[in-house]
């Protein structure tokens, strides 16, 4: 069992940084790929971001690659999002997850396990 909770959330303006984190519980999490979704409202929820278990190999979608970077920190079982030059498109609840999945991983099927979200507002 996985327990996952996101924060750093909040208001940006357009060209600012966010840097988002996801606490981990449980021994097994360091096995899990780890990904991160966002759902604006109206819309379906939509693949940002996801690390390998190793850390050593990341995907991006298209329209957040080279602006966010995603990240793990085993030793605080923690994982992040590093979101730079913001743009009000970008504004969404994000939600970091955990899959055992050994295919892409792109999609919110494959997750197991999910947080609760946080708000990302990014005003132009």
């Amino acid at each position: 069992q996985v327990q996952l909770v996101e924060s750093g959330g909040g208001l940006v303006q357009a060209g600012g940084s966010l840097r988002l984190s996801c606490a981990a519980s449980g021994r097994t999490f360091s096995m899990y790929r780890m990904g991160w979704f966002r759902q604006a409202p109206g819309k379906e929820r939509e693949f940002v971001a996801r690390i390998s278990w190793s850390g050593g190999t990341t995907y991006y979608s298209d329209s957040v690659k080279g602006r966010f970077t995603i990240s793990r920190e085993y030793a605080k079982n923690t994982g992040y999002l590093q979101m730079n030059s913001l743009k009000p498109e970008d504004t969404a609840v994000y939600f970091c997850a955990a899959s055992r999945s050994t295919g892409p991983a792109r999609t919110a099927p494959e997750y197991d396990y999910w947080g609760q979200g946080t708000q990302v507002t990014v005003s132009s």
